[in-house]
C-alpha cells in the first residue's frame, strides 16, 4: 500500500512545486530584463538632454552666418565623446538621429537606423513623443537584444531620437543564475516534501501493518494476537480497537466451542462404555459367531474412536505448543521404527531417509502430527508397496515427507483432505474417523509449522510437514 500512496503523494508535491516554480522563474527573468529597461531609459534621457543643444545639422554649422556654428560643433563633439565613452565602457550600441535617419553621433561609427527591424520600430514609435514599448521578453536560450528609444523635445517638437541597442548576455545570465536558484531551492524542497511523505505515510500506515500482520497470525491459529491500538490516524486506532473486539469476541466463541466438543466427548465416552461392556455380556447369552453382534460392537468401537478424535482435536486447538530445538532427523526415525512393526504385519516396505537436522517444534507434538500422517499412509498402501520417509533441511524450515505407494487422491480431492470428517468416497471401507489429519494441522500449526498434499508419481500421495529452522517470533 505504502509502494502506491508514495508516489502519488511525490506526484502531487512536485505538480505544486511545478506550478509555484514556473510563475516565479518568469517573474525572475521579466525582472531581469525590466531592469535593464530601466538602466536604458535612463541613459536615453540622459542622452536626449545633451542632444537638446545641438540645435542644427554639421552642414548648417557651415553655412550658418550668426555664429552659432562653433558651439553647436563643440557641444555635438562632447556629445558623441559622452556616447563613444558609453559604448567602450558598457558595450551598448547608442546613437542619437534625427528625424530623417542622419546621425547626430553615434558609437560604433557603424551604427545606423536600419530600414525594418526592431531598432526601427522603436524608432518610428520616439517620433510620435512617446517613449518604445517594452521590448518582447529574451529567455536565456535566445540571443536577442534589447532596444530602446526617447525622443530629443525642443520647443515642442521631435527634432531627433536617442536609440540604444543592448547586448543580453549579462542579463540572461544573471536570469539563469536566478533559475538556477530556485531549481535549487525545488530540489530542496521536494527532498523535504519526499521526507515529510515518508514520515506520515509511516506514521499512517503503521497500524495499517500491524493489522495486517495480526490478522495472519490470527488465520493462521495464533489467536491471542492483538494490536496496539496506540499509533496513527484516529480512524486507524478506532479499527484497531474493533479488531481487538472481534478477535476476542471470535477466540470467545471458538474457545466454547472447543470447550463444548470436549466436555461432549468426554461425557459420552464413559455412556459408550457402558454401552460396549453391556454389549460383550449379552454376546455371552448369544450363539457363538451372531454376526448382529459382532456388527453392533464394531460400530461401537468406531463411535469410541471418533470421541477419542474429537477429544484429541479439541486438546490440540486449545493447548499451547512447548516450542525447543529438536532433532528433527531423530525424531522422525523414532516413530518409523515405532511404526515399523505395523509396516511389516501388513506387508509394506517402510523407508526412512534421516539425517540430524534441527528445527523448532514441541516434540510432542511433532511426534503425534507424524504418527497420524504415517498410520494414514500405511491405511492406504498396499502389501508390496513402499512408505518413504525422507528428513531434509528447506532453505528456513526442515521438511519431514511422507510418501505412500497407495491409490492417491484426485486434484479435486486434493483441495479437501486435511478437513474434519472428510474421507473419498472411494475409501469409506477403510478404518477411520476422518480427524487424523486435522488433528495434525492443528498441532503443527500451534507451534508455526504447517502440512501439505500433493500427488506422487506414478501413484500414491505426499505429504509434507514443515516446522520453522529458527526461533518464531513471540
Amino acid at each position: 500500500m505504502r509502494a502506491r500512496l508514495l508516489p502519488l503523494l511525490i506526484v502531487l508535491m512536485a505538480g505544486v512545486l511545478l506550478a509555484l516554480g514556473f510563475p516565479l522563474a518568469v517573474s525572475v527573468a521579466s525582472a531581469q530584463q525590466q531592469k535593464v529597461v530601466v538602466d536604458r531609459i535612463d541613459d536615453t534621457a540622459r542622452f536626449a538632454s545633451l542632444a537638446q543643444f545641438v540645435t542644427t545639422r554639421p552642414d548648417e554649422d557651415r553655412a550658418d552666418g550668426t555664429g552659432e556654428g562653433f558651439g553647436a560643433d563643440e557641444r555635438r563633439q562632447t556629445l558623441q565623446k559622452e556616447i563613444a565613452r558609453y559604448h567602450d565602457v558598457y558595450g551598448i550600441r547608442a546613437g542619437v538621429f534625427y528625424r530623417d535617419r542622419k546621425p547626430m553621433g553615434r558609437a560604433p561609427l557603424d551604427f545606423r537606423v536600419p530600414r525594418s527591424g526592431q531598432v526601427r520600430a522603436a524608432f518610428d514609435e520616439a517620433l510620435y513623443s512617446r517613449g518604445s514599448h517594452d521590448p518582447p521578453q529574451v529567455w536565456p536560450w535566445q540571443r536577442g537584444r534589447v532596444v530602446v528609444a526617447s525622443p530629443v523635445i525642443r520647443d515642442g517638437d521631435v527634432v531627433a531620437v536617442v536609440v540604444t541597442d543592448s547586448p543580453t548576455g549579462a542579463m540572461r545570465s544573471a536570469t539563469l543564475r536566478g533559475w538556477l536558484i530556485i531549481a535549487a531551492g525545488e530540489f530542496a524542497a521536494m527532498l523535504l516534501a519526499v521526507g515529510a511523505a515518508l514520515r506520515l505515510t509511516g506514521w499512517v500506515l503503521r497500524p495499517v501493518r500491524i493489522l495486517d500482520a495480526t490478522t495472519h497470525d490470527i488465520a493462521t491459529g495464533r489467536l491471542k494476537s492483538r494490536v496496539a491500538a496506540t499509533g496513527g490516524p484516529p480512524e486507524l486506532r478506532r479499527l484497531a480497537r474493533s479488531f481487538n473486539e472481534m478477535a476476542d469476541n471470535v477466540e470467545d466463541v471458538l474457545e466454547q466451542q472447543r470447550a463444548f466438543v470436549a466436555d461432549a466427548s468426554h461425557q459420552l465416552r464413559n455412556p459408550l462404555a457402558a454401552l460396549l461392556l453391556r454389549i460383550d455380556v449379552l454376546s455371552y447369552e448369544l450363539p457363538e459367531g451372531n454376526e448382529e453382534i459382532a456388527s453392533v460392537r464394531a460400530e461401537g468401537k468406531r463411535l469410541a474412536r471418533v470421541l477419542d478424535d474429537l477429544l484429541d482435536l479439541a486438546l490440540a486447538e486449545h493447548a499451547a505448543a512447548d516450542l525447543r530445538v529438536t532433532d528433527i532427523g531423530e525424531l522422525a526415525a523414532e516413530r518409523v521404527d515405532a511404526w515399523r512393526p505395523a509396516a511389516d504385519e501388513k506387508g509394506v516396505r517402510l523407508v526412512a531417509e534421516c539425517p540430524a537436522v534441527t528445527g523448532w517444534a514441541d516434540p510432542i507434538a511433532l511426534s503425534s502430527a507424524l504418527d497420524a500422517v504415517v498410520d494414514n499412509a500405511l491405511k492406504f498402501t498396499p502389501a508390496g508397496e513402499t512408505v518413504t520417509v525422507t528428513v531434509a533441511a528447506n532453505g528456513e524450515t526442515t521438511a519431514v515427507e511422507v510418501a505412500d505407494g497407495g491409490p492417491g487422491l484426485r486434484e479435486e480431492e486434493l483441495a479437501r483432505i486435511g478437513d474434519r470428517f472428510w474421507r473419498s468416497g472411494r475409501h469409506q471401507n477403510v478404518k477411520g474417523s476422518g480427524l487424523g489429519l486435522s488433528i495434525s494441522r492443528a498441532l503443527l500449526t500451534a507451534g508455526g509449522g504447517s502440512i501439505a498434499f500433493a500427488p506422487r508419481e506414478p501413484h500414491g500421495l505426499k505429504v509434507t510437514v514443515r516446522v520453522p529452522r529458527t526461533a518464531p517470533p513471540r
